[in-house]
């Protein structure tokens, strides 16, 4: 196959209407050879913030001298990007290869596997066919049945801020969420968590404690003198000094403590970790999308919030960033998402609402956004191509305005790719 094929094959493999668990993905890395069972993981779960907090472990593993896998989900910008080794994405090469190997045996199993179950198997192929000492494993959804969760005890398991996502599949609380991201945690195992509610503070202690698990919380009192930009975030970290890094973001300082609280969990497992490695790794992390400026002429961000918890941390960037000033929202969402209370938050900054629709079968469709953007009194356009939207976004901003662009990593990479095309 070609790579055209390769990712026509895999995106074919439908999820819907398999039953939840682990079997088809042990059963399909059994006849692997069970490739996960010689690499050792950093195993990281959560609503939000996981994916920036995989990338900055990520990044200060490699500064520390270590060939560090990442396994993300979803991509940004292509497919190849959800596995990667010290930056590098898998080649189209090496994707068409190892799909051939596993074909076979994902198209001669009784019960098939889904989409994520074959590429997490194609990962852990990859990772050990590329010698990784290490694999920073993103989680799909959830914790306990994500085909991730296949992998036995992690060096350390993280567990990132907490917030009601996935609902139907999860369950209605933030006790229920808790509950299937704790699914990660293994028996003496070691685990980093955010914190927050004390509902889901419970859950995870009671876990803990069940599994014999130590549980340790990030200090984010250990943060002080923040500094925010579009460029990133800096501020000092007792004990470490001042630290950088080029997300922006006010809520990249706790994402970054997680990260920091996970490394220093590792060094005490004999990982060679020095505290210019974290300082250097953080400085030269990179994880786009999340809140990302692509212009400043006008301030244009891209950003992956796509759950109420998301949005209201955008919305507080936005706030720490430009005050009052009034942004132009480029809005693009999912279905299952709770909607209405994603856009009550957004509404109190908007001056302009533009509608737009994902290529994907979740999308909310942008007339039907629009028809719920109408109530909360400001300008709102309709437009039915990603790239109609951007341009209609930097006609209202003007040189002088703001423009954000969230509601679903979906849209990512197509506003992305409008903007450049838009601006050159």
């Amino acid at each position: 196959m070609g790579i055209a094929e390769t990712l026509e094959y895999i995106h074919s493999v439908k999820w819907q209407g398999s039953k939840p668990g682990l079997e088809r993905t042990r059963e399909l890395l059994a006849a692997l050879g069970n490739p996960e069972k010689s690499l050792r993981f950093v195993h990281i779960a959560g609503t939000n913030g996981k994916g920036s907090t995989a990338a900055c472990i990520a990044s200060v593993l490699r500064e520390a001298g270590y060939r560090t896998g990442l396994y993300i989900s979803p991509y940004i910008r292509c497919f190849n990007e959800r596995m990667q080794i010290n930056g590098e994405y898998i080649s189209d090469a090496e994707l068409e290869s190892l799909t051939n190997e596993i074909r076979p045996h994902a198209d001669s199993m009784k019960d098939p596997p889904t989409e994520f179950e074959i590429v997490t198997a194609l990962a852990m192929r990859f990772f050990l066919c590329r010698s990784c000492d290490v694999v920073v494993l993103e989680v799909g959804m959830g914790g306990e049945l994500d085909s991730t969760n296949v992998i036995g005890r992690p060096d350390v398991a993280v567990i990132t801020a907490l917030g009601l996502d996935h609902v139907k599949e999860l369950g209605s609380t933030i006790a229920h969420i808790a509950a299937a991201k704790a699914g990660i945690i293994k028996s003496g195992g070691d685990v980093v968590i955010y914190g927050g509610e004390a509902e889901a503070m419970a859950v995870l202690e009671d876990i803990s404690t069940k599994r014999g698990a130590r549980l340790i919380k990030a200090d984010f009192s250990r943060i002080s003198g923040e500094g925010f930009s579009l460029d990133g975030v800096d501020f000092d970290f007792a004990r470490l000094g001042r630290v950088s890094i080029p997300l922006a973001g006010a809520y990249q300082p706790k994402n970054a403590a997680v990260a920091i609280t996970a490394l220093e969990v590792l060094r005490e497992k004999g990982y060679e970790i020095g505290d210019d490695d974290i300082i250097t790794g953080l400085k030269s992390v990179s994880w786009p999308g999340r809140f990302e400026a692509l212009g400043k002429r006008p301030v244009f961000i891209l950003d992956g919030a796509h759950n109420v918890q998301g949005v209201e941390a955008s919305t507080q960037s936005l706030r720490r960033l430009f005050g009052d000033r009034k942004v132009v929202f480029l809005v693009g969402v999912s279905a299952d998402k709770d909607v209405d209370q994603m856009l009550d938050r957004l509404a109190p900054l908007a001056e302009v609402f533009i509608a737009i629709s994902a290529d994907s079968p979740r999308a909310l469709g942008a007339g039907v956004l629009a028809g719920k953007l109408y109530r909360y009194g400001v300008p709102v356009t309709a437009c039915q191509t990603i790239p109609g939207g951007v341009a209609e976004a930097l006609k209202a901003a003007g040189k002088d305005g703001i423009i954000c662009a969230l509601g679903s990593l979906f849209i990512s990479a197509d506003v992305r790719s409008a903007y450049i095309a838009a601006t050159r």
